[in-house]
């Protein structure tokens, strides 16, 4: 039987639902320190369901070290993969040219690659940069504002408004977030981070990534609920951020229907959250390049 990528993906971010540990969540979880994206071997990050398959395989192995190498970029890099060793599956996407019926023009054909990579600290050898540094204490910011974050949020344009009304929500219709006082959460971290999420709501208005529209059956509304918190935690890692992950077991249950009826769905969700989070990050990355 043909070895195929989409269903191997898939199946393995249901076992991670079933679990209760999905892929996107289990990095902020325990003793495992503050998340970092995966990295290629030369420092580029991961993007899109890569993201999702290097971090369920560092939490399952307990690896934290964000560098992850092919078998010969090891060797390249001065080091060697130790034996015994497993390897993780990510994937490449790219387009090759085929011809059309009658051979006068060529169309570009999609296709999906597997390729193997091991994380840094399976490797002997390297430079002790690639290599993690000790686990920091988990944050506890208390119930005050934050500054920076207010202003981060701030210059997304996001329309956030505050009241005693205890729910925190994106009203579409009117394209606004709704978020209860600071003063009513545990902590500064879980205000925040419930704020990306409903940012990631923002995101998919028709002004921006015109996400929403797609997005109308109740089964298409929780897989809309998968994006949001997937690309949340896309932005609270990048922020240094704890995700609030208090999320409903039907929505759980809906999201697993939603994988098994299509092979695809957690690619295609992969993929949203990455252009929210993209979105909503631009600004700051902006303002790191002008004071580099």
């Amino acid at each position: 039987m043909a070895f195929d990528l989409y269903q191997h993906v898939t199946d393995t971010i249901i076992a991670s639902l079933e679990a209760g540990t999905p892929a996107w969540r289990k990095p902020w979880t325990g003793d495992t320190g503050a998340a970092a994206f995966p990295r290629r071997a030369n420092g580029e990050p991961y993007r899109g369901i890569n993201v999702l398959m290097l971090w369920l395989t560092a939490t399952d192995k307990g690896y934290r070290a964000a560098h992850w190498f092919t078998y010969r970029q090891a060797q390249e890099g001065g080091g060697q993969v130790r034996k015994g060793e497993t390897s993780a599956t990510v994937v490449k996407y790219g387009t090759f040219e085929r011809e059309a019926e009658g051979g006068e023009d060529t169309r570009k054909v999609p296709y999906l690659k597997a390729y193997r990579v091991f994380n840094a600290e399976q490797i002997d050898g390297l430079p002790a940069e690639f290599h993690a540094a000790a686990a920091d204490e988990p944050r506890d910011l208390g119930t005050a504002a934050n500054p920076e974050l207010d202003a981060f949020f701030a210059a997304t344009g996001a329309d956030i408004r505050t009241s005693d009304d205890p729910r925190a929500y994106y009203n579409p219709a009117a394209d606004f977030i709704h978020m209860p006082p600071i003063a009513t959460f545990h902590s500064a971290d879980g205000y925040y981070a419930t704020l990306a999420h409903e940012a990631c709501h923002w995101s998919g208005h028709g002004s921006r990534l015109d996400r929403l529209g797609r997005f109308t059956d109740r089964k298409a509304c929780a897989f809309e609920e998968l994006i949001a918190e997937i690309g949340n935690c896309m932005v609270c890692a990048s922020l240094g951020l704890t995700p609030d992950f208090d999320q409903s077991a039907a929505y759980v249950q809906s999201w697993l229907r939603a994988l098994q009826d299509d092979k695809r769905a957690i690619f295609k969700a992969a993929t949203e959250a990455q252009k929210a989070a993209d979105l909503l990050l631009q600004t700051r990355r902006t303002e790191e390049r002008a004071a580099a």
